[in-house]
């Protein structure tokens, strides 16, 4: 069996899921119940917003833990790539 992938961050991004979920639930609530397409629309861009800051912070977060603890320690230039690839990241 394998080791739990635990981090820091993993509670805020349940958080953030739970979050879309429920605004999910919300816009199939908002169909069943004939509101406005703009009002769905809406609704779907909230339900985006959640997952995508989920999916950021949870993509930032192994960026700055497993791929340090990977690579070890490295040069100064070494770290200013990988500074700079977590940096540009931010912008998925």
């Amino acid at each position: 069996m394998k080791k739990p992938h635990i981090h820091a961050s993993h509670p805020a991004v349940i958080k953030r899921l739970k979050k879309a979920n429920g605004h999910l639930n919300s816009t199939i609530e908002m169909l069943v119940d004939g509101r406005t397409c703009l009002d769905v629309a809406q609704q779907l861009q909230a339900v985006e917003n959640a997952i995508h800051q989920a999916k950021k912070v949870l993509i930032q977060d192994h960026l700055d833990h497993c791929l340090e603890d990977l690579l070890g320690s490295v040069d100064k230039e070494q770290k200013d790539s990988i500074d700079e690839f977590k940096e540009i990241t931010r912008y998925l």
